[in-house]
């Protein structure tokens, strides 16, 4: 009884934030599982109120009301620990309603069907996905080295270079993109030299690759840190003092045992190069991605236009997530 009114009331709070027939659906549901017929009746009028929009804003708050009176009696019957516990399940539905209710919004108002009309949407998401990618196994490379040094040894600066890595995590990324374009772009100390040399950065995919590399880099290092970290280091040692060398030691030994984290942290930073926007506008508006098209389409066409990329964009970066708790699962399960 006490689950299904919490659960109820959940329940009730995303379906009033997408629609009011779910809404409507949901009193009934509440008022039927829980309470009396007279509240039953109650739930029905208000569910029949709730399809006319007008009604739907003075309706919703008393009947969440309702709902919150009803959950409150029960605490208040409640021994010390289930109240505490009750309380506890109350916030955290509240901070995951939160998140999940402008999510499950987005796919109820958008068409994704319509996505897959538009070219230049799948184009923009392909050139994305390949840029994404080349940052990701760049970041691997960049990683695996100075990942392993913080993680195996202590030197004088070791913080700094720590916190130099969390760098793009923590500035703001219109800041990182300026930064970028100083040095990459057409006058920069190093974009100029290689414009000259036939690679340019300014408008241009490797710009949109350095940008993605920028801002995923510490997802990978960071992850890969703390894999190594929980590697035993006499592994290494045992080798070792069998013949190997240390960077064989390191690619027999340490690398293999943490391959699902490499592989969960590099989805990570794809994913993160994927939904990158600040950076790559500044210095790589065009070719266009995923987002910088997305951001054309609502400034240029409204919100309606913008919706089913939106929703497309964001139904492929939860599949990358479940995807990386589905491997972290596998890989708890094998430890």
């Amino acid at each position: 009884m006490k689950a299904r009114i919490i659960f109820s009331f959940i329940f009730s709070l995303i379906c009033a934030a997408i629609s009011p027939w779910l809404f409507s659906i949901s009193v009934v549901l509440a008022f039927a599982l829980n309470f009396s017929k007279k509240k039953i009746l109650f739930g029905l009028s208000s569910a029949i109120l709730a399809f006319f929009s007008p009604f739907y804003p003075i309706l919703l708050l008393p009947s969440l009301i309702t709902l919150s009176i009803y959950f409150v009696e029960i605490l208040r019957e409640s021994e010390g620990w289930v109240r505490t516990y009750a309380l506890f399940f109350l916030s955290a539905s509240l901070a995951v309603f939160f998140i999940i209710a402008p999510v499950v919004n987005l796919f109820v108002n958008a068409n994704i069907a319509e996505s897959f009309q538009d070219s230049a949407l799948i184009k923009a998401i392909f050139t994305g996905f390949v840029a994404s990618f080349i940052a990701t196994v760049i970041a691997i490379i960049l990683a695996l080295p100075v990942s392993y040094v913080l993680a195996r040894h202590r030197f004088p600066g070791k913080e700094i270079i720590e916190a130099i890595i969390d760098l793009p995590v923590i500035i703001p990324h219109i800041v990182a993109g300026i930064m970028l374009l100083l040095i990459y772009g057409p006058s920069g100390s190093i974009g100029k030299p290689l414009e000259n040399a036939g690679i340019i950065f300014y408008y241009a995919l490797p710009g949109t690759i350095i940008a993605m590399l920028f801002v995923s880099f510490p997802i990978i290092a960071n992850g890969i840190r703390e894999g190594i970290r929980k590697v035993d280091f006499r592994q290494e040692l045992v080798a070792m003092s069998l013949g190997a060398s240390r960077t064989k030691a390191i690619f027999t030994i340490t690398i293999p045992q943490i391959k699902r984290i490499i592989l969960s942290s590099s989805l990570l930073a794809w994913a993160r190069g994927m939904s990158e926007f600040g950076a790559i506008i500044i210095i790589a508006y065009y070719p266009m991605v995923a987002s910088t098209y997305i951001y054309y389409l609502y400034t240029q066409y409204g919100l309606d236009k913008a919706l089913p990329a939106t929703a497309l964009l964001l139904l492929i970066t939860l599949s990358v997530f479940v995807t990386v708790r589905l491997l972290g699962r596998e890989k708890n399960a094998e430890d």
